[in-house]
């Protein structure tokens, strides 16, 4: 247990300064999102300066949150979803000279090293299927449509609160976005950068009538088969299932 806690201390920084990472020896970082396949749809998203949504109080989104594991079936709109896509990873500017994205929540270094993948089961105008979130555009990349995916991420979450859902967020981590950087950090870095990410769900799922609930306890190689990402360049680090409450 002892090894295992080293890597969220912060007693290595000096160590870092002085070390040679990827970005001191010039080498191109990775691109701030991964591309959608040339075949695959692309669905847009209402614009967050058109959404009608999130004007619930600060004070009373925090005040309402709570891990919620039971919903009513009712679906989301497009406008929802777009809402809380674009509050827990949207982008307000690209940096050109670093690639580096601003975006509503923090990151070390602003590297974000998520991808949002979502398994969509009842949001009006989409049909159920696994896509993907890409932040640049605010758009939304159709991976694989049909609602057989369903027992497929029902099953990697050991049956969750997925069915019940109208859609589940699930983060795949690319730990080199980090690394580039940080290097020997990012582990401690990407730990603190996935708890922004899912607060940000929590409370403006709250903001719109709905709630989540995180989940850490899925199958890794499950998950991440159902993603279709290899496991060791990106895998799956947290899923959050969202749904309207009561």
């Amino acid at each position: 247990m002892k090894s295992h806690r080293k890597f969220l201390k912060s007693d290595r920084w000096e160590e870092w300064r002085t070390s040679e990472t990827d970005q001191r020896k010039g080498v191109p970082p990775l691109p701030p999102e991964k591309p959608c396949p040339e075949d695959a749809a692309l669905i847009d998203l209402i614009a967050p300066q058109d959404t009608t949504l999130g004007e619930m109080p600060v004070v009373e989104a925090i005040r309402r949150r709570r891990s919620r594991r039971r919903f009513t079936g009712e679906p989301l709109t497009l406008e929802e979803l777009s809402f809380l896509l674009w509050a827990t990873q949207g982008v307000d500017r690209v940096v050109p000279e670093s690639s580096a994205s601003l975006r509503t929540v923090p990151s070390a270094g602003a590297r974000h090293p998520f991808e949002t993948y979502l398994f969509v089961n009842r949001v009006a105008g989409l049909e159920p299927g696994l896509y993907r979130y890409l932040p640049l555009e605010h758009k939304l990349c159709s991976l694989r449509r049909g609602g057989e995916q369903a027992e497929r991420v029902n099953e990697a979450c050991h049956g969750q609160y997925v069915k019940e859902s109208a859609v589940v967020f699930i983060w795949t981590a690319i730990p080199y976005r980090m690394e580039w950087r940080y290097t020997f950090l990012s582990p401690k870095l990407i730990a603190l950068d996935a708890g922004h990410l899912c607060q940000n769900l929590y409370l403006a799922s709250e903001a719109i009538g709905a709630g989540t609930c995180a989940i850490g306890a899925y199958d890794q190689d499950k998950m991440d088969a159902v993603l279709e990402v290899d496991g060791e360049d990106e895998f799956a680090v947290y899923v959050a299932p969202v749904g309207k409450i009561e």
